[in-house]
C-alpha cells in the first residue's frame, strides 16, 4: 500500500472512529435527559448505515465489491434497527437499562461500549471502502455473501419465530423450543455471529499486512454475544424463570447454547 492509500486509510478509519462516537455521546445526552432508553439499539444500527455510506463515499471508488458490502450492511441494520426499536416501543422499556437509565455514569459506559461495538464490527467494511484496488469478484467473495444470507436469514427467523411465540396466550410465561430454537439456544445470536463472518471474508478478498487485524470483527461480535451482553444475560433470566422446571433443564441439557448440533451445555 503507497503512502497516499495509507493515509486514506487512516483518514476514513479515524473520521468514522470520530463520527460514531461523537454520535453515541450525543444521543447519549439526550437519552439521559429524556431518561430513556428506547433509541439506544435504533441508535446503534443507524449509525452502522451511516458509516457503511460515509466511508464508501469518502473513498469514492464505488466498487461493485464495495458496493454489495455497503447494502448488505444497510439491510442489516434497516431490519434489525426497526425490529428492536419496535419491540422496545411495543414492551415499554428494555429491561437491561432498568438499573441503568437513572445512573448517568453506568449509561454513559452503555453508550460508549455501543460506539466500540459499531467501530470494530464496522472495521473490515471500512477497510473495504477505503481501499483503492480491486480484485475480480471470486469465492472468497462469494463464500462470504452466502454465509451473510445464511446468517441474515437465520436471525431473522428466529426473531420472528419468537415474537409469533409470544404472541400466543397460550404460550404466556412458557419458553419457546420450536423452529430454530430446537437446534441452539440463541439461533439468532448464532446468525449473527456468521453473517459478520461472511462480511469479515468478502471483505478480505482486497486485503493485505495489518488490514488482516479486521478478524477481530467476528471475534469481538462473538465474545460480546456469547461473554457479555447476550447469552450470559438470557441464560441467568431463564434459569431464575424455569429453573425449577424439569422440561427446561431437559431443553438446556439438550440443545446447544449457540452453535447447532455442537453438544448441549
Amino acid at each position: 500500500m503507497g503512502n497516499s492509500e495509507s493515509t486514506l486509510m487512516n483518514n476514513i478509519l479515524t473520521r468514522s472512529a470520530l463520527l460514531d462516537f461523537g454520535i453515541q455521546c450525543g444521543l447519549f445526552a439526550i437519552a439521559a435527559v429524556l431518561k430513556t432508553e428506547k433509541f439506544y439499539d435504533l441508535a446503534g444500527s443507524g449509525t452502522f448505515i451511516f458509516l457503511a455510506l460515509q466511508s464508501l463515499r469518502w473513498g469514492g471508488h464505488y466498487y461493485l465489491r464495495q458496493k454489495i458490502q455497503t447494502g448488505l450492511v444497510a439491510a442489516w441494520g434497516c431490519r434489525l434497527g426497526l425490529y428492536l426499536f419496535s419491540r422496545v416501543m411495543a414492551a415499554g422499556q428494555d429491561r437491561r437499562f432498568n438499573k441503568v437509565r437513572d445512573n448517568p455514569k453506568v449509561f454513559f459506559f452503555y453508550w460508549t461500549v455501543q460506539a466500540v461495538w459499531v467501530f470494530a464490527t464496522l472495521l473490515p467494511t471500512l477497510i473495504l471502502n477505503a481501499e483503492s484496488k480491486d480484485q475480480v469478484i471470486g469465492i472468497r467473495d462469494y463464500v462470504g455473501w452466502g454465509m451473510w444470507v445464511v446468517g441474515f436469514l437465520m436471525e431473522t427467523v428466529a426473531d420472528r419465530q419468537k415474537s409469533v411465540f409470544r404472541a400466543d396466550p397460550e404460550n404466556a410465561g412458557n419458553f419457546i423450543t420450536s423452529g430454530l430454537w430446537s437446534i441452539c439456544r440463541h439461533p439468532n445470536y448464532f446468525g449473527e455471529i456468521l453473517l459478520w463472518t461472511g462480511l469479515f471474508i468478502s471483505s478480505s478478498s482486497v486485503m493485505s499486512g495489518r488490514q488482516y487485524i479486521s478478524a477481530l470483527s467476528p471475534m469481538f461480535v462473538w465474545f460480546l454475544l456469547s461473554r457479555v451482553s447476550g447469552v450470559p444475560i438470557l441464560e441467568r433470566q431463564g434459569m431464575r424463570k424455569w429453573g425449577n422446571d424439569p422440561r427446561y433443564l431437559e431443553y438446556v441439557k439438550k440443545v446447544p447454547v449457540l452453535f447447532p448440533f455442537f453438544g448441549g451445555k
